[in-house]
């Protein structure tokens, strides 16, 4: 049989006035949501049910069954249609046929069809080998033909199932944890899964799962309401692109937030990140009940011979605090404890939890929500020296505030919370929501408590110093001015809200300076000092500073940065102790220095040495993966116009990162004649090896003479790197610091990070008729900020105007 032969309309249930009734569907704005689903589902029943009536007139012993989220009446518009044709095992060769008068009218529509012709006990089997399989089955739907069939089927499934569930929950807990690694968690992915990352659809329905084994059941709260979102999310998602994708990508989230009638994409994935939060926890609190049934139920055997078959015995209660005790590996409340009289309670159970490692009990967590009281302001010792313990346990902080969260247990005691709640952060740098980088920062901060003489005001402050990130323009400076008002609201003195309030304020002022400020330049010291005031301020910035680095990502923080770090707060420091930081004078060329020069004046070309750079990272700061500091690279070249784009071109086409760029006029020993620009640069490579020294130089002497067309290479690669569609970069800005020096002009640039950025950036200020005393180049993920000292021809800082001219002059040439 051919597909047009089947393709045929059967009574009125062809192909054609199944899709045209979808598609009126579809399009009906006024319908949307779960009804929407429910009547797609309803209307391709219709259709299918007219598909097997015709195909199956005489046939007994036949159903058409729908299984997964088709079983659930689940269909967005580009769903799978998930089915099963039970037979019971009579006529094969008629059930085969039937079966093709099903399936190729769904196919020639273009519609997606996961199918199986089974009998009941072959599904049985099917099932006890394939646990996808087994989940589909427990949502199976009667559609049409033999319910008798499919209700056995349905019967027998679930008596598997439940008869199983000791042995299959755990297979199943392991196979989530290990999509979950790979697929991440939806709450904090930028382009989620909805599906399959961590707290997606594909856990609510395993949670559905779990609880018709009988074995556990999820807290349902929220729990319906978070799956229907994600759906909605998901219809949205299809009816944009066209496509059957779960995958929720930048380009299309502004248009699935105006498909939902959303504000904008940040409220939309915030939506998305609440429902997968409740859906997480769901799962987290589920797990662990099923782990605690499955130990009581392998150790009661044996109490009870060890009993001789007497009474239950009764779960052993260890006190951990006033009012909480340790029951059954969980942290509970205490017989005694009466959360309605004691406002200090939620903290003091998450302290003690959070410093046991145990998790808070479900239960625990609802009676004090149900009943908490507000604390007075300013909050009594006890309650403020409890959040301190509860930021200062490290890991296990995480879970046991994820279970205050749940319940509305943080916003009750920090009010301003909910502006950085589930938040997104659209920077490739942050690996977290805001909310969630705060506690990581927190996290990471408790590592530090040692080396500060304050560990309170520290984790405080890593707690709050993104908390301006919920409102209007420059998160330091709103930060500092909430954090003011929580800090003696939580009952710190006026001495320490002025200091967590500074940290707050500065709280990026360190790393900052350190990769984009010369370290050399007194100004630049100086300027850091008068905005920390004090030592033990700065001893505290340090370590927030790490922290945070930490706990934002990867390429926020490395052994280069940090010792950049290091080396800016030993000058603070020396600044605050009393010393007056001296002008830096120029330093006598070294005797390798004054080599590379005599041979570039005895050769008229450049002469180039590549030295590693192998200093460890200072003994105070915390350890990270091993990195290299980079590479040292020596040139010196007889002075001529164009050295500076010139040596980051060739950098850029050999794939060198830059980190810091030093140029500077040699002075040569008596006797030798010429003028030598000295170039002292740290660059690594991107991947790879460094390449050879001879190569660089020799690419080198082709980009001074012209030679070499680094423009035109570089072009040629960037147009080579894969671009995201619909995604734009935001437009380069230069500005001028006139105050950040006295020995030069400092021209900061901020642009989308790019091959051959510095060579561009250099290119136009040769053009511009100025000289780079030095380059600090800082890149945070796709954002380059790269900050240039420069000064006239004579070596003076630029005048007012002709410093916003160059500045004006070079947006335009990156802008263009």
């Amino acid at each position: 049989m051919t597909s047009t032969d089947v393709s045929k309309d059967a009574e009125g249930s062809g192909p054609s006035g199944y899709a045209a009734a979808r598609l009126r569907l579809l399009t009906e704005e006024a319908r949307s949501g779960p009804p929407r689903r429910a009547a797609l589902a309803e209307l391709t029943d219709e259709w299918l049910t007219g598909l097997f009536a015709a195909g199956a007139e005489g046939l007994r012993g036949v159903s058409l069954v729908a299984v997964g989220g088709y079983g659930r009446g689940e269909l967005s518009p580009r769903s799978d249609l998930d089915l099963l044709l039970l037979h019971d095992g009579g006529d094969n060769k008629a059930v085969a046929a039937l079966a093709d008068r099903i399936w190729y009218p769904v196919w020639d529509l273009g519609l997606a069809l996961d199918h199986s012709v089974r009998t009941p006990a072959e599904a049985r089997k099917t099932a006890g080998e394939d646990l996808k399989v087994q989940l589909g089955l427990l949502d199976a739907r009667h559609i049409a033909g033999d319910l008798g069939l499919t209700a056995g089927l349905r019967t027998s499934v679930l008596a598997d199932w439940r008869n199983q569930a000791p042995k299959r929950l755990p297979e199943l807990q392991e196979l989530s944890a290990e999509r979950a690694e790979r697929q991440g968690e939806l709450q904090y992915l930028l382009e989620p899964d909805l599906k399959e990352a961590r707290g997606g659809l594909r856990d609510a329905t395993i949670l559905r799962a779990v609880a018709a084994s009988w074995l556990a059941d999820a807290p349902r709260e929220g729990l319906d309401d978070a799956r229907r979102r994600l759906l909605d999310v998901r219809d949205a998602l299809h009816l944009t692109t066209g496509r059957a994708t779960d995958r929720l990508s930048l380009q299309e989230q502004d248009q699935v937030a105006a498909e939902l009638g959303l504000l904008d994409a940040d409220t939309l994935l915030r939506q998305v990140y609440e429902a997968a939060r409740v859906i997480s926890y769901a799962s987290d609190v589920t797990w662990r009940e099923v782990g605690r049934v499955l130990r009581a139920r392998a150790v009661r055997p044996r109490l009870r011979a060890m009993l001789g078959g007497g009474a239950k015995p009764t779960a052993e209660r260890s006190p951990l605090a006033e009012g909480v005790v340790e029951q059954d590996g969980e942290v509970v409340l205490a017989r005694a404890a009466r959360p309605e009289r004691d406002p200090v309670l939620p903290l003091r159970a998450a302290a003690a939890a959070a410093q046991a490692g145990l998790p808070l009990s479900l239960h625990a967590v609802r009676r004090m929500a149900a009943n908490v009281r507000p604390l007075p302001t300013p909050w009594p010792a006890e309650a403020r020296e409890q959040l301190v313990t509860l930021l200062g346990s490290g890991r296990p902080t995480v879970e046991v505030w994820e279970a205050l969260e749940a319940e509305g247990l943080i916003t009750h005691f920090l009010p301003d919370w909910e502006r950085v709640r589930c938040r997104p952060q659209r920077n490739a740098v942050h690996i977290w929501t805001v909310d969630r980088h705060l506690i990581e920062t927190a996290v990471r901060a408790s590592e530090f408590t040692r080396r500060v003489h304050r560990p309170d005001l520290l984790l405080v402050a890593a707690l709050l110093h993104d908390i301006g990130k919920g409102w209007p323009g420059d998160h330091s400076v709103a930060g500092e001015i909430i954090v003011k008002d929580v800090a003696a609201r939580i009952g710190f003195d006026r001495d320490d809200v002025t200091v967590l309030s500074t940290l707050v304020l500065h709280h990026l002022l360190l790393v900052e300076t350190a990769t984009r400020r010369d370290l050399e330049d007194p100004a630049t010291v100086r300027s850091v000092a008068e905005a920390v005031g004090t030592q033990g301020t700065l001893e505290l910035l340090h370590a927030l500073t790490e922290a945070d680095a930490l706990a934002t990502g990867p390429a926020a923080w490395s052994s280069w940065r940090g010792s950049l770090v290091a080396d800016l707060v030993k000058r603070v420091g020396a600044v605050l102790a009393g010393d007056d930081p001296a002008e830096p004078e120029a330093a006598a060329p070294t005797a390798e220095q004054e080599r590379l020069a005599i041979e570039a004046i005895a050769t008229g070309s450049p002469v180039l040495a590549l030295r590693a750079q192998t200093e460890p990272p200072a003994e105070e700061q915390s350890p990270v993966d091993p990195e290299p500091l980079g590479v040292e690279l020596l040139i010196a070249v007889p002075d001529q116009p164009g050295v500076l784009p010139a040596v980051a071109g060739v950098l850029a086409m050999h794939r060198l990162t830059v980190r810091t760029a030093e140029l500077s006029a040699l002075d040569l020993p008596d006797g030798v004649e010429g003028a030598v620009l000295l170039l002292n640069w740290r660059v690594a490579a991107e991947y790879g090896s460094l390449p050879q020294a001879a190569r660089l130089r020799a690419d080198l002497v082709r980009a001074l003479d012209g030679s070499l067309d680094i423009a035109g290479r570089l072009a040629e690669r960037d147009a080579a790197y894969p671009r995201r569609r619909g995604v734009v970069a935001p437009p380069a800005r230069v500005t001028v610091h006139p105050a950040a020096s006295r020995l030069a002009t400092v021209i900061e640039v901020r642009a989308q990070d790019a091959p051959g950025l510095l060579f561009r950036i250099g290119r136009a200020l040769e053009d511009a008729s100025v000289r780079v005393r030095s380059a600090h180049v800082s890149t945070l993920g796709a954002n380059a900020v790269d900050a240039f000292y420069v000064t006239g021809p004579e070596g003076a800082p630029l005048p007012g105007e002709e410093a916003a001219a160059v500045a004006r002059k070079l947006e335009e040439t990156l802008r263009g």
